[in-house]
């Protein structure tokens, strides 16, 4: 039995859907072989209804993964494998873990692996980061988990 608890519970983890505000939310199969985490940005895929986490443009964007604890115990628990169908939140209120510091209402861009700033950030769009339409809707030092909003 547990016997201790802790004073501050986790305000959530990555992927969490953050309320109940308006979204919306679509799927696809995801083509990666190496699957993708949850609170991760997916981009259109190859193939039709497919998903991929490798960085593609603003206008292949599609949005962020939603974890769900119903994946039947297949591989890592918080991960979609190749050819699950992926939750995906295109508007609304999401989780995901940020890089370095973020202000309450930023703009957030992703990171194509070329910059410093890679990872999900509020580093002004450039050649290499893609602005998301998403901004932070809380205050983050440092990393880690933050709240984020499309409206």
């Amino acid at each position: 039995l547990q016997t201790t608890y802790s004073d501050r519970l986790a305000k959530g983890y990555a992927g969490m859907i953050a309320n109940g505000e308006d979204s919306n939310r679509i799927t696809r199969t995801v083509e990666d072989a190496a699957g993708i985490a949850f609170g991760k940005p997916v981009y259109r895929g190859s193939g039709d209804h497919g998903c991929t986490a490798t960085v593609g443009t603003l206008a292949t964007f599609l949005g962020w993964t939603i974890a769900t604890s119903a994946l039947g115990g297949q591989g890592d628990a918080d991960e979609y494998q190749q050819y699950d169908n992926a939750a995906i939140l295109t508007s609304g209120a999401i989780y995901v873990t940020v890089t370095g510091n973020v202000a309450d209402g930023a703009a957030l861009t992703v990171g194509t692996g070329g910059g410093a700033g890679d990872g999900i950030g509020s580093t002004a769009a450039d050649a290499t980061h893609i602005a998301t339409g998403w901004v932070a809707d809380e205050t983050v030092t440092g990393g880690g988990l933050c709240r984020i909003v499309k409206r």
